[in-house]
């Protein structure tokens, strides 16, 4: 990381998150991190014989367990990388639920103040993204190419950074599954899915230096599942003294924070189009599954799957799903979401790192530096 030059008063993460944010020229990514056998710093992880059954596995479309490759990191107790578990054909469902179906009211997204009157997020952009290619960029953005963030379930308050008892929907059953899937592969069999903060990237986007504190519950893991196009994660240590380490994460990737990686810094300097020169990464370019093998969800249809390609050309989707409450926890009196003054706002609470010595941290909207 010799290239990456401290600046006064700037801390080791910032200056790493700097090297690789930067674009002319663009950092090197020789030390970036990829999960692959060979590889010095990463363990590999036997995940348990019997802890999800392969039909379990299969309703959400995950391979069966013994085809999973994990991976540990040395110096991150805790922290899993899973590559790509996900059965051919499967993300395609998991990629139409996050553009068709999750930004949906009751759910909540930073178009709330902007759409009165505007509809469905998918019926008012799926024509247009399928006119779409890749000589015609500069036409008008459809409202999904507008997406930021969804929450789902307890719905997280950008403005107070809480969560409230009574700001709350329904978590999707899907999503509950999937990650009731996940998290009992990876021994954590009590994990309830009570709140998904998805964000939406685009080829300029970044998320500021953060620690996942405000779910009340620090015991369960944080589960995150990436698809579309690459990113670069960074996941440094309890303070921002400590310099992070660059992680490549593709489509299908999840990742598992718990135990004492759970509260680390984190942040996503760069989003990357995936290595191999395709539109789409190979996982994607297959064509969608059509068997209908899980109740939770439909396939994908072609008609979907053509609106979504086009999203994906130059787009990735983060999925996060925490638990919010211990087991038999309350909020707190304070956690009174009608009392609070104000309503929920456009704008993505993360850390500006170019602002920090002018005031500390900036409130700036999605997708900006």
């Amino acid at each position: 990381m010799a290239a990456a030059v401290l600046e006064q008063g700037e801390d080791a993460f910032r200056k790493i998150f700097r090297l690789y944010r930067r674009r002319s020229p663009p950092a090197d990514l020789a030390e970036v991190l990829e999960f692959r056998p060979g590889e010095p710093r990463l363990r590999s992880v036997q995940f348990g014989v019997g802890a999800l059954s392969d039909a379990a596995a299969a309703r959400v479309g995950l391979q069966p367990l013994s085809d999973w490759s994990g991976y540990n990191v040395d110096g991150f107790q805790g922290f899993l990388f899973i590559v790509n578990p996900f059965l051919p054909g499967w993300q395609h469902r998991w990629v139409r639920q996050c553009l068709k179906l999750y930004p949906r009211k009751p759910n909540v997204c930073n178009l709330d103040l902007h759409m009165r009157g505007a509809g469905d997020l998918w019926d008012g952009s799926h024509a247009q993204l399928r006119r779409k290619s890749s000589q015609r960029r500069s036409e008008k953005k459809t409202l999904l190419e507008k997406l930021r963030w969804v929450t789902l379930g307890y719905q997280y308050d950008w403005d107070t950074k809480k969560y409230y008892k009574e700001q709350r929907s329904a978590f999707p059953v899907d999503l509950a599954e999937l990650s009731r899937c996940v998290s009992l592969a990876c021994g954590f069999p009590n994990f309830k899915a009570e709140a998904g903060i998805l964000n939406y990237y685009h080829m300029d986007s970044s998320l500021g230096i953060h620690v996942d504190e405000s779910e009340l519950d620090h015991t369960s893991p944080l589960l995150s599942f990436s698809f579309g196009q690459s990113s670069i994660f960074l996941l440094g240590g309890l303070s921002r003294d400590a310099a992070p380490t660059p992680m490549m994460m593709h489509s299908g990737d999840i990742m598992v924070m718990s135990g004492a990686s759970r509260l680390l810094y984190h942040a996503v300097p760069r989003i990357l189009r995936h290595p191999g020169g395709g539109v789409l990464p190979p996982c994607l370019s297959v064509p969608p599954s059509t068997e209908d093998t899980s109740p939770l969800m439909e396939p994908c249809s072609p008609p979907d799957w053509e609106v979504c390609e086009a999203y994906l050309r130059s787009s990735r989707i983060n999925v996060t799903v925490r638990r919010v409450l211990e087991e038999g926890g309350n909020f707190p009196e304070e956690g009174d979401r009608a009392a609070k003054e104000g309503t929920p706002g456009d704008a993505y609470h993360t850390e500006d790192p170019e602002m920090e010595e002018r005031g500390g941290p900036k409130r700036i909207r999605p997708g900006q530096d």
